[in-house]
């Protein structure tokens, strides 16, 4: 992230630092090069900064709840929202995935 440091890269640091203060157990890692934000040892959360936009991503986004339908991707698990500084960006319901993604993994933590 602080490689970019067009408005890029603040876009990145702003949504990761949502990630960091969710709660006291988050934990930070690079994971293949990119921040990553984990309870313990499992990840709920990335962010990817590119050349022309970012991605916020969720480890288990498939399985969540999205009213504001900003979660793209396929896969089997993961999914992801592109903001780019151009495109209006829904910030609360971006700010609720997060904690909603990270009280998931603190939930699936309990389980085990």
């Amino acid at each position: 992230m602080r490689e970019h440091a067009s408005e890029l890269g603040t876009i990145a640091q702003r949504w990761f630092e949502v990630m960091r203060d969710c709660g006291e157990d988050v934990r930070e890692l690079l994971h293949d090069g990119h921040p990553t934000a984990c309870v313990g040892d499992a990840a709920f959360g990335y962010v990817n900064a590119f050349k022309a936009h970012v991605n916020v991503g969720f480890f288990r986004g498939a399985e969540l709840s999205d009213p504001s339908n900003l979660l793209e991707g396929t896969g089997k698990f993961m999914r992801h929202v592109k903001l780019r500084p151009e495109r209006e960006l829904d910030a609360n319901a971006l700010m609720k995935l997060i904690e909603t993604a990270y009280t998931d993994i603190k939930e699936r933590m309990k389980v085990k």
